[in-house]
């Protein structure tokens, strides 16, 4: 009963990631190959939680790695998927059919939260508001082109791979005012994605464990934990 009991406390634990400081040097020199380097010596953290595996048993390869600087949160993934499409090209499109990534954030213990979904050509969609859907809205397409996006794309004999950055400046979080100190001050709450609603292998994989009957990505009840350094 005992090993019972530990073995449900850890199935529901909260994953926890510190999240470091860079310095990107020189702002003009900013890319895809300047910011894979400068995230370089950042671990990486799988996406590999199939919540619904008895319904979505594909478990494509997904991991993330994220750090930060004085003026954004900056994302990497890395994915290796059968197949790769990114039929939406315009913001706000159905970005969760492609092949998707996603970061959900809260900076008020989970009562709002932003959730930033991009398909591997950059397209986005950002939203905001409670877990309430009539409360969320969408940033506009002005406000999603704040957020840089730098991809690579492989594709081979054995499968396809794909790599995104993300370069989120502060700004990007409209209903909030994120600073680095705010962030070194308080305990931010997020969640990690990898989805492909219209793939020929449907899929929804998290890095936080969600305990829900079906696919469901926006309950902040399962976020995990990001302290920033």
């Amino acid at each position: 009963m005992r090993a019972l009991c530990l073995n449900l406390v850890l199935l529901y634990m909260t994953n926890s990631i510190i999240i470091s400081s860079v310095d990107l040097g020189i702002e003009e020199l900013k890319g895809y190959q300047s910011l894979d380097k400068v995230l370089s010596a950042i671990s990486w953290n799988e996406i590999a939680i199939a919540n619904w595996s008895g319904d979505y048993p594909y478990v494509p390869q997904a991991k993330f790695r994220l750090a930060y600087d004085q003026n954004a949160i900056i994302i990497q993934y890395e994915i290796e998927e059968e197949v790769i499409k990114a039929q939406y090209y315009l913001h706000n499109d159905h970005i969760w059919e492609d092949s998707c990534v996603e970061f959900f954030i809260s900076f008020d213990n989970k009562e709002h939260y932003y959730n930033f979904e991009f398909n591997p050509i950059g397209a986005g969609l950002i939203g905001y508001g409670t877990n309430i859907k009539a409360e969320r809205s969408r940033l506009t397409e002005e406000q999603i082109n704040q957020v840089e996006v730098f991809t690579c794309i492989e594709r081979g004999k054995l499968g396809s791979k794909w790599n995104l950055i993300q370069y989120i400046p502060f700004n990007a979080f409209v209903h909030s005012e994120v600073t680095p100190a705010f962030l070194k001050e308080n305990l931010i709450f997020a969640n990690f994605y990898k989805c492909g609603d219209h793939l020929p292998k449907p899929h929804f994989l998290s890095w936080n464990k969600i305990n829900h009957p079906t696919p469901n990505f926006h309950l902040p009840e399962f976020f995990g934990e990001l302290v920033f350094e």
